[in-house]
């Protein structure tokens, strides 16, 4: 296995563990930094077996330190199309592990990338509309960024009228950015989506509004 040692930056250890609310350790590594260290070992991953690829993802998330665990994840992304259907299940179920936003996020676009690549999401998006995990059902809302004229209307309005009474911040952010996305695409869509989802909260609503007209 080749191994990835990255570096220590103790002036910058504390303020990015601050950051995170003192969950996580960090060895202070700037993300473009980490990525460009990881380059190499990203197209070495590419070559491995589909067994020594699960061993490299198992290893680098089970490290304490979080940057390790960011390295799991550009791993993933980096051979999202030949993941396996087990090796997706493995990445869904990290998604509850060491949970923050900054992992769950990330662990979002592999997962919503392998789906498209898959046109799988009327079998495994069913998996975020039953979630009882506050990070899973935020994957679910966020599922489609990005998909533009290709978002699902009917999975985006089941992903969100499950979750709009649920008050957590994290689940609310998720669903005015899930809807402010698609309004680049279908501004009328979203704001009557507004007028008809009148108990969506403040933080849902201004965040879905953000590029709608006359707002």
């Amino acid at each position: 296995m080749l191994s990835l040692f990255l570096p220590t930056y103790p002036n910058n250890q504390a303020p990015m563990a601050a950051y995170m609310r003192h969950q996580f350790e960090f060895l202070g590594v700037k993300a473009g930094e980490r990525r460009q260290l990881t380059r190499p070992i990203a197209q070495q991953s590419k070559k491995v077996t589909s067994a020594e690829l699960t061993t490299w993802l198992e290893f680098y998330y089970q490290q304490p330190y979080r940057e390790y665990q960011y390295v799991a994840i550009d791993l993933a992304l980096a051979n999202v199309r030949r993941l396996t259907p087990a090796q997706y299940q493995w990445c869904q179920d990290q998604v509850t592990v060491s949970a923050w936003w900054d992992s769950v996020d990330s662990w979002r676009k592999v997962l919503a990338t392998y789906i498209w690549q898959h046109q799988a999401l009327a079998t495994l998006g069913e998996d975020y509309l039953i979630a009882e995990d506050k990070w899973l059902r935020r994957v679910g809302i966020t599922l489609q960024l990005g998909q533009k004229s290709a978002t699902n209307p009917l999975y985006l309005t089941k992903m969100i009228e499950q979750n709009q009474d649920d008050p957590e911040f994290f689940i609310q952010k998720a669903i005015g950015w899930a809807l402010r996305d698609y309004s680049k695409t279908e501004p009328a869509w979203v704001a009557n989506f507004l007028v008809t989802h009148p108990v969506l909260s403040n933080l849902a609503k201004r965040e879905a509004s953000k590029y709608l007209p006359g707002h």
